[in-house]
Parts: structure tokens; C-alpha cells; sequence
């Protein structure tokens, strides 16, 4: 599908963009996601209906704005935090002559790399609820729509948000990217896994993590979920007590529930640390994110 064509048919007949090839039906949702009953209750909607006045992107695109939905595309999440944060990468697959300021049509397109290409993905702006809720990944901010979006194009390249259940976030890394990825075990780490990390955080990789468990979504009680996938947003080494220490950034695309133990956000460790140290890298929240 060429987008500047199908947006300039839509605007010159005064019509907004309705996608038949990717469709507001629970076809696009896939048959097992939910059950009957739910399915036949999504409702589609556009930002238009739901905001007065909806933007694509506000104050730039941040980790932040994402908060997963009922979807177990954790794994695809993971990958766009990491992504947020290398703006380079993001404009490969955000392209910027969109919006719903200027030539809105109802008609979105993201571009995501399959097998050595990058494949330009175009979709309309009709996004599934459920119960008055997201179904799909929601922004923080409530007229800020790229999170949504974005997943609405993954999911049809993948096929429906079924598809999007469940996955391997190195893929999703390749497909944000066209990178090539590399895996480490932390049952078998490397010796020099912390010198590799910060080496890869200061050269500015996408990176992510992720525990196992055949139960998906069961938090512990240390704050860890089980069966799922997390950002890696920052490695580095601070002075602690009479030494240093290697600590590492973490983010969880639910955009809430975090780690318990030390170096957690209110875990006495940061009592010894400088305290210039903990006031560049301390954000005391309740945003998904932790050392």
C-alpha cells in the first residue's frame, strides 16, 4: 500500500482511510486471544473520538509513554523502550510526515525490517477496546498516540495482536533495527558481562532482558515478574562505600511494578554513594524503571 497515495485520495474525497486489508473486525485480533463473548464486544475507535485534540507525539518519544495493555507483547515493548532511546534508529521507523494536525486522513505507516528490507506498514487509526478499556498498549499521556499506533502496524505485519502474544525479544530488536543480535545466558554469564554492558550502553545498542517461567505474569515478591521481557536502559559503575560497583537500569513496559532488593529506589544503598551520583541517577518513581 503507498501511503502519500491512499492519504491523498482520502483527503481529496473528504473521507477518513478504513484499512480492508488489515480491518476493524476481531478478525484482525485473532480467534484465541480472548474469549467469544469479549471479542464480540470490541469496539473500534479512533483517537479522533476519544481526544479533542490527539497528537501523534508529544515533547518526543519516550520510554515513558508506554503502558502495556492486556496483550503479551511484553516482548515487542522491551524492544521500543530501547528503541526510545536511540533517536537515530527511531526515525527508521517512526517516519515524521504524519500527524493529526496537518493532512489527517485517518492513515498512519510505520516501517519495521523483515528479512534485509525495510517494509513500510500502513494501517488506519481505529484502535480496539474492550469494556470502555485498551485493549492494546496505552499511552501515559491520554492524547499522545504513538505507542498504539505503532503496535497496531507490528500486529498487522505479524498477522493480528494475537501474534503479538508472546515472543522473542530479540526479534523484535532485529525488527526495530535490521541489527544484528547477540545473547547472553545469566545462568552462564560471560566474566566480563558488566564491562560488556557498559560498553554496549556507551555505544548506544539496544539492549533488554528477560526471565523464564512458563507462568507469564506472576510478580514475586523481590518485584520480578516471571515470563517477561524488560529494557535495558542504562550500565554503569559508581563509587560505593570504599569501592566501586557496577549497577544496571531496568525497565518494565507494564510502566509500573519494580524490583525490591538492593539498589532499588528506596533501598539504603544509595545512603553511600555520592551525592552527586545519586542525584543523576536516582528517579525515585513509580515508573517500571530501577538500578
Amino acid at each position: 500500500q503507498d501511503f502519500n497515495r491512499l492519504r491523498a485520495l482520502c483527503l481529496n474525497q473528504g473521507l477518513l482511510f478504513e484499512d480492508a486489508t488489515f480491518p476493524a473486525h476481531f478478525s484482525s485480533i485473532g480467534p484465541n486471544l480472548l474469549p467469544e463473548d469479549k471479542l464480540r464486544r470490541i469496539q473500534w475507535k479512533r483517537p479522533t473520538d476519544l481526544q479533542r485534540n490527539p497528537f501523534l507525539i508529544i515533547d518526543g518519544v519516550s520510554r515513558f509513554d508506554i503502558m502495556q495493555g492486556e496483550i503479551g507483547d511484553c516482548w515487542m515493548l522491551a524492544a521500543l523502550g530501547s528503541l526510545t532511546l536511540q533517536k537515530h534508529f527511531l526515525e527508521n521507523v517512526l517516519p515524521k510526515d504524519q500527524g493529526f494536525q496537518d493532512d489527517y486522513a485517518g492513515i498512519f505507516h510505520f516501517r519495521f525490517w523483515q528479512y534485509g528490507d525495510w517494509v513500510d506498514v500502513v494501517i488506519d487509526d481505529r484502535l480496539p477496546f474492550l469494556n470502555g478499556r485498551y485493549l492494546s498498549v496505552h499511552p501515559r499521556t491520554s492524547n499522545e498516540f504513538w505507542p498504539p499506533l505503532l503496535e497496531k502496524a507490528y500486529a498487522k505485519l505479524r498477522g493480528s495482536y494475537q501474534n503479538l502474544h508472546g515472543g522473542y525479544l530479540s526479534d523484535a530488536l532485529v525488527d526495530l533495527t535490521g541489527g544484528v543480535q547477540a545473547q547472553f545466558s545469566l545462568k552462564d554469564p560471560p566474566s566480563d558481562l558488566e564491562e560488556i554492558l557498559k560498553a554496549a550502553a556507551q555505544s548506544r545498542c539496544l539492549m533488554g532482558c528477560s526471565t523464564s517461567g512458563r507462568l507469564r505474569n506472576i510478580e514475586l515478591r523481590n518485584g520480578i515478574v516471571q515470563g517477561h521481557a524488560y529494557t535495558v536502559t542504562g550500565a554503569v559503575k559508581i563509587r560505593y562505600k570504599n569501592g566501586w560497583k557496577h549497577i544496571i537500569r531496568i525497565w518494565n513496559p507494564w510502566g509500573h511494578g519494580e524490583w525490591k532488593g538492593p539498589w532499588s529506589d528506596d533501598s539504603p544503598q544509595w545512603d553511600y554513594v555520592e551525592p552527586q551520583d545519586r542525584e543523576n541517577y536516582l528517579r525515585n518513581k513509580d515508573d517500571g524503571e530501577f538500578w
